[in-house]
């Protein structure tokens, strides 16, 4: 018999209009002073703090952001499951998953569904192991176009799911992306790619820096940045684990 995981303690929760959510600890060196954050993704409340902070001190804190608490997860966007029926986006445009024993096992794109066959239980792995090697398979094309547009070499491409950043450039000439940018819009997910490509050459954000991507990035970047700040949360909760309601 599985097991629920235990509540915790009453010092590890805080109340929100009358709703339970688990708060998490976390010191940090680098941390200045506490800092308090809504995942609603997991429906947690985070705490960061320093070194030397009390514990006290920082719930306490973490109380009087109550209404900016609520607020942020009143307005949380829903987990989409990746299933039979449901719809999730792909290159930017509305697909609806669609299973069926007759389809094969790979999933295929068919009149805006994706379809695929074999065991229904598996529908959400598949999907998302199709959605990751597409994403590895384009973000090479796009690497590739603007490698020679910027007159660099190209880098290692390594494919992750970070949440807090869309794409990485490390000194060691490799750029991490996140395999939900495949889901957005085709301007969006390049203008990504062509910012690491960009510090591949300018490891900063300086005007050269900027010179350079407007130089190599065909389309309105601005653009593309408004997309992932109104839409960019939507990405990350498909196939997002679905929470057990929090406490009432």
């Amino acid at each position: 018999m599985r097991l629920s995981n235990p509540s915790p303690p009453e010092s590890l929760v805080i109340n929100l209009g009358g709703v339970s959510y688990p708060l998490q600890l976390r010191r940090s060196k680098q941390a200045r002073s506490i800092f308090v954050s809504a995942d609603t993704v997991k429906g947690v409340v985070r705490l960061t703090l320093p070194p030397g902070a009390s514990e006290r001190l920082a719930i306490r804190f973490a109380r009087s952001k109550s209404d900016w608490l609520s607020a942020c997860f009143a307005e949380a966007i829903p987990a989409v499951p990746v299933e039979n029926g449901s719809q999730i986006a792909f290159l930017g445009e509305p697909h609806v998953i669609r299973w069926s024993p007759d389809f094969p096992r790979a999933p295929q794109i068919v009149d805006a569904e994706i379809r695929l066959g074999g065991p229904a239980e598996h529908v959400e792995a598949r999907i998302l192991r199709w959605l990751k090697a597409q994403a590895r398979m384009i973000y090479a094309d796009d690497l590739q176009f603007y490698c020679d547009r910027a007159g660099t070499e190209l880098p290692q491409l390594a494919v992750g799911d970070a949440r807090r950043r869309w794409g990485s450039c490390s000194a060691r000439k490799s750029i991490r992306l996140s395999w939900r940018l495949v889901m957005a819009p085709p301007h969006v997910r390049r203008s990504v790619v062509a910012h690491e490509v960009a510090h591949l050459i300018h490891m900063d954000h300086s005007q050269r820096f900027y010179t350079l991507l407007d130089r190599i990035f065909e389309s309105d970047r601005r653009s593309a940045d408004r997309w992932l700040k109104n839409h960019g949360r939507g990405l990350h909760m498909v196939g997002a684990e679905r929470q057990s309601p929090p406490v009432g």
